[in-house]
């Protein structure tokens, strides 16, 4: 449905980001990785996207608070690849503390990864898309782009953040073939929030599994964790033509987090 469509999704060398960018190579994109990690862990996972989908796969180490960086990544696909149709902003840091607490270089990294980076990429990608008159953006957010938590006052201003840029590109291309929406997942078992599981079984004296059922209890009343996979598979929808029309929507993704 996608095939020969291009597209870049930053924080995609593990969690969330890997599982949309392997739904959309599925759907027949060509893929711009991009994220930090071990060279030779990155360059496996991109030969197993060209072997696995038969699409073409490139990796951006680009650091996507860098302005700079970021014109260059979207330049160099353009010129590897061709235009690029599709932005997935999923790039996203956490760090925990109360306000009064809360170390000032910790909350510049966080809302410059969480947020600055999505306004950077958008940026750099709509005149393109306005002039094809085709593209989707897909913001992922979370569930605290909805509600809060305490302790976590850097992650949810950006969040909401995300969710306040969306809404604005949404207007802004309104009368275009450009559609942005965000994704609002719940906890997800990525590596960003396993580190937070162990970190609370460390200092209980706890299991993992005993911290992963408790965080689950806390917050998302399925009891499950939602999965890369699905929301990969909403990703590939929001590029759908059926999803043409759906223009600034923040989805929830959450076992039914943000309906209590």
């Amino acid at each position: 449905m996608l095939k020969r469509k291009v597209a870049v999704v930053t924080g995609s060398t593990s969690g969330i980001g890997k599982g949309i960018a392997e739904r959309l190579a599925a759907a027949g994109c060509d893929i711009v990785l991009n994220g930090f990690g071990e060279e030779a862990k990155i360059e496996a996972q991109r030969q197993a996207v060209e072997a696995e989908f038969g699409v073409r796969c490139r990796y951006a180490p680009s650091d996507v608070t860098n302005p700079e960086q970021v014109e260059t990544m979207i330049a160099e696909a353009n010129d590897d690849l061709g235009s690029v149709d599709i932005l997935v902003n999923n790039a996203g840091i956490q760090f925990t503390s109360s306000i009064q607490d809360f170390p000032l270089d910790k909350w510049n990294a966080v809302i410059a990864t969480n947020l600055s980076a999505a306004f950077f990429t958008t940026k750099a990608v709509l005149p393109q898309m306005y002039a094809r008159n085709w593209g989707r953006i897909i913001n992922i957010a979370s569930a605290h782009g909805l509600v809060a938590s305490a302790e976590k006052a850097a992650y949810v201003a950006a969040k909401h953040g995300i969710v306040g840029l969306t809404k604005v590109t949404a207007l802004e291309s309104a009368k275009t073939g450009v559609t942005c929406n965000a994704i609002c997942p719940g906890w997800v078992l990525t590596p960003l929030v396993r580190a937070q599981i162990e970190k609370r079984a460390e200092s209980k004296g706890t299991s993992v599994e005993e911290e992963s059922q408790a965080l689950l209890s806390e917050k998302q009343p399925s009891g499950e964790f939602v999965t890369a996979h699905q929301l990969g598979e909403l990703a590939v929808f929001l590029c759908s033509d059926a999803a043409s029309q759906m223009r600034g929507h923040a989805l929830s993704v959450d076992g039914g987090w943000t309906a209590q």
